[in-house]
């Protein structure tokens, strides 16, 4: 099987700075992040906490099934690479 080549990311990729939780436990999204997420005043964001409690995500409401599709299809992809390393492939 043939080395899958890695691409290169940078944590500027993925990391907009840091913001301050407010004492009615707001945040501003960062300008840059809301532009290129297409996130627009009035849109609907889910809040999902990472299962051990160490953060927060923050989706677009419409964006959910796309992400959930592609959630799948990575799901998929490890199981399926998990079943041929037990199967010796």
């Amino acid at each position: 099987m043939a080395k899958e080549k890695r691409q290169e990311v940078s944590l500027d990729d993925y990391f907009y700075g840091a913001v301050t939780v407010g004492e009615r436990g707001q945040v501003v999204i960062p300008a840059k992040a809301r532009q290129e997420c297409g996130v627009q005043p009035g849109d609907k964001l889910l809040v999902f906490r990472h299962p051990v409690h160490v953060g927060i995500s923050l989706v677009k409401l419409d964006s959910v099934h796309a992400l959930q599709e592609m959630m799948t299809a990575i799901v998929a992809s490890i199981l399926e690479h998990e079943e041929e390393r037990a199967d010796g492939r």
